[in-house]
């Protein structure tokens, strides 16, 4: 393996049963194809490098157990850095670490730690402690992997309240537009039952308006062709029928009289009167001006005729 974080076929060659040591190569990267395919090496130095970060891939080395990174320029650890749940020594002496991953919380089997020597977070050197000798070391894992099972708690407490507030969120906004929905409905339902009370108005109004014009009409119809009900036809004056008839009296009268009178003059004694030779010589000269008129009828039937 070459310096600068070259990668050579001398790589297997530095290793000693299950322990790789790569420390004082002047790394600038970390050969993690290299090393995954070594996965007897369990115990790992990559200490004294210009290591910055470490890939996110690094964290696929589940094999590892003992990982020695002290004294590179390390600024963080990978954010899933806790998948390497076999790890149980970890020495971060002198890098540039302020924080740690939530996800450290994970590494269950970590007996020992080393975090001297790093600008970290006031909270978090407390927790830490020194690590001046083996106890120290094994009580600053201790402590620190319990210190970030209570941030990782945290979080996810946190993350429970906002996803439990969101949720609750989001039933009010389904809830507002439920009910916004159901009002709508409301409106709508109201509106309709109002425009059809209305369109029911109108054909009632209208039927009885009709109803009312064929009444009129057929009540007028019935006054001009028909009598009303009890009512009795118009009677000419009772006066003018009187003097009709009293009329007829009077010219049927004259008329027996004259009858009478002509008899008189003709059957009896009374013929050679003056009275009745008037009469009778009235009689015949009635008698051929009729004959006269029939005669002059039927010259004019024949001359039409012909």
């Amino acid at each position: 393996m070459s310096r600068g974080g070259g990668k050579g076929p001398s790589l297997k060659d530095k290793l000693d049963g299950n322990e790789l040591d790569l420390s004082l190569c002047d790394l600038n990267e970390v050969p993690v194809r290299e090393l995954a395919a070594l996965p007897k090496a369990t115990i790992l130095d990559l200490s004294c490098n210009n290591l910055i970060s470490l890939p996110s891939d690094f964290c696929s080395l589940l094999h590892l157990v003992k990982l020695d990174l002290s004294k590179n320029r390390l600024q963080q650890l990978p954010l899933d850095f806790g998948r390497l749940v076999n790890l149980q020594h970890l020495d971060l002496l002198n890098n540039r670490l302020v924080t740690l991953p939530v996800s450290f919380a994970q590494l269950k089997n970590l007996k020992w730690l080393d975090l001297k020597d790093n600008p970290l977070d006031p909270v978090l050197a407390k927790v830490a402690g020194d690590c001046l000798d083996e106890k120290q070391c094994k009580q600053a894992a201790v402590k620190v992997l319990q210190h970030m099972k209570a941030i990782q708690s945290e979080q996810d407490r946190q993350r429970q309240r906002k996803l439990q507030a969101e949720r609750e969120m989001e039933k009010k906004r389904e809830a507002e537009q439920r009910a916004k929905e159901a009002q709508e409905r409301e409106v709508r339902k109201r509106e309709k039952a109002e425009e059809k009370e209305r369109r029911r108005r109108e054909y009632d109004a209208q039927k009885a308006a009709k109803q009312e014009m064929e009444k009129k009409t057929k009540k007028e119809t019935v006054q001009t062709r028909k009598p009303t009900s009890g009512s009795r036809p118009p009677q000419p004056p009772r006066h003018k029928h009187s003097w009709s008839r009293s009329v007829l009296r009077v010219l049927l009268f004259v008329l027996f009289c004259i009858l009478c009178t002509l008899a008189a003059c003709k059957l009896t004694e009374l013929q050679h009167q003056p009275l009745c030779v008037s009469v009778n010589t009235l009689y015949e000269d009635v008698l051929a001006a009729l004959q006269n008129h029939k005669t002059l009828q039927n010259m004019l039937q024949q001359n039409s005729q012909q």
